[in-house]
This record gives C-alpha cells, sequence and structure tokens, in this order.
C-alpha cells in the first residue's frame, strides 16, 4: 500500500476589529504608559477594562487609572517559549493584580528561574521601548522592591491626542495535513496528470476528489475511476479582492467544474477567457504549468456549451 502523503499547512489571516471609547482608551494608555481600568457597578475596579459588567452586563464607561506594580496573584513556568510570545527566554505566565485593581492581568515576568517566582511577589511593568497602542507596550513585568501603591485608583477621562481606534490582529494555525489514502491517491494522480475519482458500490456515483467513502450512503468507495480531464462549470464567482501571496491578478473566476465522468463538481480557477464571458455550461479543461503537481488552471475547450439538463444536479 502507498504511503500516505503529509504536507505542513499554514493558515494566517489578519482580524481587525474597532475598539470601542474603553478598549481605545485603555490601548492608548499603554502607549503613553498609563494603565487604564474600568469601574463596575459593585466598585470593582476591572483591568483590562471591559466594554460591560461583567456581572451585570451593564455598560461601563467610568475609567480610572491604577498602578504599574502589583502583586503576583497565580502563576505557571515556561521553560521552553515559542515564536509570538513575549520573551525568548524562558518566563512565567503570571497573573498580576495591580495596586488598585480588583481583577488579575495576564502577562509575562522575566524571571531567573521558578525557584524566583512565587504567588504574592510583587512586580512591575517593563514598557516597551517603541508603544504603538497595543497589550504588547508592556513588554513584560519584572520583579519589584518598592513598596505597594496606596490601592487607591484615580480618576481619568480616557482622552488622550491621537487615540487608538482599531486593532489589528494575526491569526495563525500551523498544523501538518494528512489527506489519508484516498486524497493520497488522487494527488499522485494529478502528479501524473490523471484526475481519479472512486465510485460509491451502492448508489454508484463518483465522487471528485474522493473522500474514501461515500456522503450518501457511508459506505467505502474501494473502486478507483479516471474522469475528465475535460469538464463544465456548472456555478462560478468572480473574485475582485487580491489575496496577500498569491500572484494572480483581479478579478480573475473561481468555478465549480463537473469533470466528465463525476458527480461531484471540485473548484478551480478559469483562465484563457475573460472574466466576464465565463458562464454556467462552459466546456473547459485543464492546463499543466512545467513540473505542476496540479492543475494551474482550466481554460475553454472551444466546445460548444453543456445543456443546463446535463449538469443540473451538481449545482
Amino acid at each position: 500500500m502507498s504511503e500516505v502523503l503529509t504536507a505542513p499547512l499554514v493558515v494566517e489571516f489578519p482580524f481587525t476589529r474597532s475598539l470601542g471609547p474603553v478598549l481605545s482608551a485603555f490601548l492608548t494608555g499603554l502607549r503613553e504608559r498609563t494603565v487604564l481600568g474600568v469601574r463596575a457597578g459593585d466598585g470593582r475596579v476591572v483591568v483590562p477594562p471591559t466594554e460591560y459588567d461583567p456581572v451585570t452586563a451593564e455598560e461601563l464607561r467610568e475609567l480610572v487609572e491604577v498602578g504599574s506594580s502589583g502583586t503576583v496573584t497565580t502563576w505557571a513556568w515556561n521553560p521552553s517559549p515559542r515564536r509570538g510570545q513575549p520573551l525568548a527566554t524562558p518566563f512565567a505566565w503570571v497573573l498580576v493584580r495591580l495596586d488598585g485593581a480588583d481583577t488579575a492581568l495576564l502577562h509575562a515576568l522575566d524571571a531567573a528561574g521558578p525557584d524566583a517566582v512565587g504567588t504574592g511577589m510583587r512586580v512591575r511593568v517593563r514598557w516597551a521601548a517603541e508603544r504603538t497602542g497595543a497589550i504588547t507596550d508592556i513588554a513584560c513585568f519584572e520583579p519589584d522592591d518598592g513598596p505597594a501603591g496606596d490601592g487607591r485608583p484615580a480618576g481619568h477621562s480616557g482622552e488622550f491626542a491621537d487615540p487608538v481606534t482599531t486593532l489589528t490582529a494575526p491569526a495563525r494555525l500551523d498544523y501538518t495535513y494528512a489527506p489519508g489514502r484516498a486524497q493520497s491517491r488522487y494527488l499522485r494522480a494529478l502528479a501524473g496528470h490523471r484526475t481519479v475519482g472512486e465510485r460509491c458500490p451502492s448508489c454508484h456515483k463518483v465522487y471528485v476528489p474522493p473522500r474514501g467513502a461515500c456522503p450518501t450512503c457511508g459506505v467505502a468507495t474501494g473502486t478507483q475511476v479516471e474522469v475528465g480531464p475535460r469538464g463544465t462549470v456548472t456555478t462560478f464567482c468572480i473574485v475582485n479582492i487580491k489575496a496577500k501571496n498569491l500572484d494572480i491578478e483581479v478579478p480573475y473566476v473561481y468555478a465549480h467544474i463537473a469533470l466528465d465522468g463525476a458527480d461531484l463538481a471540485l473548484h478551480a480557477r478559469i483562465g484563457g477567457i475573460p472574466y466576464d464571458q465565463v458562464r454556467m455550461g462552459l466546456r473547459v479543461e485543464p492546463v499543466w504549468t512545467e513540473d505542476g503537481r496540479f492543475p494551474d488552471h482550466y481554460r475553454p475547450t472551444g466546445e460548444p456549451d453543456a445543456d443546463y439538463d446535463s449538469y443540473k444536479e451538481l449545482i
């Protein structure tokens, strides 16, 4: 039996949100080396501030300034920092209740080792050299030998020059994809410029790409069937937004294509024709690049358009 394929994959995109008055003031304050909290309905000071009361869900707007030093309430040692974490050397994750706050803030503590960390120890903010209005403006916490503050937060208007109004955070997932035996056979066939599906022994439908089992009948689909290479556009969309790291000029067309002999449409890019001339029923064929392991795109074959009744069940 052939070895199942695997490949490292990365899914990454930036997430942007508007901040609103409370979080805008909090992040702008960090840029200005000021830590703000919000007073809840029961009088507690919540840091980081929330827009709504965590108990009553009422809207909160009363901002207060708390200290930049505080007390560790709990901690965990991180011996092997990962990419994107606050420090590149071993550190402690700590919950710190800043002076004047009633809740704790999660961040990193730069300490010599786990023996140097303890619940109740005093710590202070180490500010980043360059601050932009983000939680990373707190580079980390560090041990503090100074006395505790008076614990009385001061009122704050939340107003700063040039406030931060939006936050963009990268979201990234690194993982290893294993397509399984059925799709491994499919990918190997593509590398040989062939498209292979699998037929259900019960309903006799041919699925491309194969799943290893029929999604309708729930039985294994072990019989391989070569389909295509030509097919019919069943539906399509025009892409007008250029994707990062994708060297394709917009606008372009992505379509569902029912390959001849297949009972399931796959999706692929359409080329070799103006985007506004792509249509349902268009007959297409694959175009392979040199050393390509899968079709780069599909282009018109020049055949007459397929009759709607021949592909209406695959839309």
